[in-house]
C-alpha cells in the first residue's frame, strides 16, 4: 500500500486525526502517560504557536502521528520541549515508520529527543536507552503496594512511608486535598519551586511565560486524557506541601513537587506523595509515573521502569550535520581518559539545548 505523509498544525487537527489519536491511545497500554493525551497537545498548542504533528498514512488510513515543535533551520524538539518527560509515536504497537522520511516530509532535518519510549522500534537506530521512568504500581490497591515495597524498597521506602507520622508529630494532623483549587496553594508551589531552582543552580522553569501559561491551561482543562491537578497538605491552617501533576484515566505523572523548607526534617513532600498514592489506588488509577532521574526515592517507590531513549533523528542537511558533529564531540570526550572533565562537553550541550528549548518562539 502507498505510504503518504502530511503535517498539520496541532491546533488544526481534524476530527479524523483526533479520533485516530484517541483510538491508538486506547489500544496501547504503553501509551498510558498523560503526556500522550490530546489534552496535553491542545494545552501546549494554545500557548505555543510552533506545535505541529507529522502524520503517516498507509492506503489512506492514518497509522502513526508524532507531535513536535518546529524551531529554526529545520531543528525540531518534542512536544512540551524540556517539560516533556515522555515522548512517543502515537500509533498501534509495532507500526513500521521511517522517521527520516516522516520528518523529512515536514522539512525537519533534526529531531532531538530525550525521553522516547524505549519499546518503540522506530527510534532504536537513532539513540540509546539512557534513563528510565519509575512507575509506582497501584493496580492491586494501596495496602498491596505498601506490603510489596516494604519488601523491595528497603530502608529508603520505610523512611518515606513514615513521613506522615513525622508530620503529625511536628505540626499536627494534616489535611489532604487531592484537587486543591485555592490560589494560595498554587502560589506556594511557584514560590518554593523557584527558590529551589535558584538554590540548586538549575534553570527556573517558571521564569518563562509559556510554561506558567501551560500549567494554568492544564489546570483549567476538563480533558479526560490529560489535565493538571494540584494536590496539597495543610496543617494548622498552613500549607506545608504541594504537588502539580498531570492525570489521565490510567496514570498520574508526578511533575512538580514542593514543600515548606522550614519543615524539611519531617519530610512533608514524602507525606504528600504517600497520600497521593493512597488516593489514586482508591480511585482506580493504577499507575503513578515518577519520571526520569536518578533519585533514591524513585527507586524505592517504583515497581518497575519505563525505558527511555535519548538521541536524534537527523538528515544530511546543515542542522542535522551540526547535531551529528556535537554528538561526535560528546562521544569522543566521554571516551577520553579525562575523569570528570570528559563529561563537560555533553553537559554544556545539554544545558544550551535546555535553555534554547525553554526560550523557543511561542
Amino acid at each position: 500500500m502507498t505510504i503518504r505523509f502530511e503535517t498539520k498544525r496541532a491546533s488544526e487537527l481534524t476530527p479524523e486525526h483526533r479520533e485516530a489519536w484517541a483510538h491508538f491511545l486506547s489500544a496501547s497500554p504503553k501509551l498510558s502517560s498523560p503526556y500522550f493525551g490530546l489534552g496535553f497537545l491542545d494545552a501546549v498548542s494554545t500557548v505555543r504557536s510552533d506545535a505541529e504533528v507529522a502524520i503517516q498514512r498507509r492506503g489512506g488510513e492514518i497509522e502513526a502521528m508524532i507531535p513536535f515543535h518546529r524551531g529554526f533551520l529545520g531543528h525540531a524538539r518534542p512536544l512540551g520541549g524540556p517539560l516533556g518527560d515522555h515522548q512517543a509515536l502515537i500509533s498501534p504497537p509495532g507500526t513500521a515508520v521511517d522517521l527520516q522520511a516522516l520528518f523529512g516530509s515536514s522539512g525537519i532535518s533534526a529531531f532531538d529527543f530525550h525521553g522516547v519510549l524505549g519499546v518503540q522500534p522506530a527510534f532504536k537506530r537513532y539513540g540509546q536507552i539512557a534513563d528510565g521512568s519509575w512507575v509506582v504500581d497501584l493496580s492491586a490497591g494501596y495496602d498491596a503496594f505498601i506490603a510489596r515495597q516494604k519488601k523491595l524498597g528497603g530502608n529508603t521506602f520505610r523512611t518515606i512511608s513514615k513521613a506522615p507520622d513525622k508530620v503529625m508529630a511536628r505540626v499536627g494532623e494534616p489535611v489532604f486535598r487531592f484537587d486543591d483549587t485555592r490560589p494560595e496553594a498554587l502560589d506556594a508551589l511557584f514560590a518554593w519551586k523557584s527558590d529551589q531552582y535558584r538554590a540548586s543552580g538549575h534553570f527556573d522553569v517558571f521564569s518563562v511565560d509559556w510554561t506558567r501559561a501551560l500549567l494554568m491551561r492544564l489546570l483549567a482543562s476538563e480533558a479526560e486524557d490529560c489535565r493538571a491537578v494540584l494536590s496539597s497538605l495543610e496543617a494548622d491552617g498552613r500549607i506545608i506541601a504541594v504537588h502539580l501533576g498531570m492525570i489521565g484515566p490510567r496514570a498520574l505523572h508526578y511533575w512538580f513537587p514542593a514543600y515548606d523548607p522550614e519543615l524539611a526534617k519531617c519530610a512533608p513532600g514524602n507525606a504528600l506523595l504517600m497520600a497521593i498514592c493512597e488516593h489514586l489506588a482508591n480511585e482506580g488509577v493504577g499507575e503513578l509515573h515518577l519520571g526520569p532521574g536518578d533519585f533514591r526515592y524513585k527507586a524505592a517507590m517504583g515497581s518497575w521502569q519505563i525505558p527511555l531513549r535519548v538521541g536524534s533523528v537527523t538528515r544530511a542537511a546543515p542542522t542535522g550535520l551540526a547535531i551529528q558533529a556535537a554528538q561526535l564531540i560528546e562521544q569522543i570526550a566521554e571516551a577520553a581518559p579525562l575523569g570528570r572533565f570528559s563529561r563537560w562537553p555533553g553537559k554544556a550541550f545539554r544545558r544550551i539545548d535546555q535553555i534554547a528549548g525553554f526560550r523557543a518562539t511561542c
